[in-house]
């Protein structure tokens, strides 16, 4: 390796919970730098968690992320000119965006009237163990799972 690795930087948490992991979200919902709307569409969301189940919403919204939070995924691999699909256990840095990067993607597909209601949702069913998320998580796995055999490729 001929250059030092990046080193990570120090995050800092979000303004109205004070917590790392939604300002993390927050970035990752934030387009063209619109780091206020993004804001105002999880702390909206948030507001309607709180109102539908008259829970905190971090723990809904940490439940959901526990989630659908991938632990193994298949990766592939070129071996003697056939390419295997190899399972690999997932960094949790990796973990955490695969399940922020999903919940949000489905999110973004449902069908409500505004992004905050979608994500609410989103997040209430993969709270509960269902939902499209959930379902990409477990397809993941099931994907791992079925290539189990070539496991011993992995180094």
């Amino acid at each position: 390796m001929r250059r030092k690795r990046a080193e990570k930087r120090e995050r800092f948490p979000d303004i109205k919970y004070n917590n790392i992991l939604v300002e993390r979200f927050i970035n990752s919902i934030m387009k063209k730098g619109k780091k206020q709307t993004a804001r105002k569409i999880i702390y909206d969301a948030f507001d309607i968690i709180e109102e539908k189940t008259k829970n905190n919403p971090l723990e809904t919204f940490n439940k959901a992320i526990n989630n659908v939070q991938p632990s193994i995924e298949v990766r592939s691999r070129r071996v003697g000119g056939a390419n295997y699909q190899i399972p690999t256990e997932i960094r949790p840095d990796r973990r955490l965006a695969l399940a922020i990067k999903w919940i949000l993607t489905f999110s973004r597909q449902r069908n409500e009237k505004s992004m905050s209601l979608k994500l609410a949702n989103e997040l209430l069913s993969a709270a509960s163990g269902e939902g499209n998320s959930v379902k990409k998580k477990e397809d993941v796995h099931k994907m791992a799972e079925a290539n189990k055999a070539f496991a011993h490729f992995k180094w």
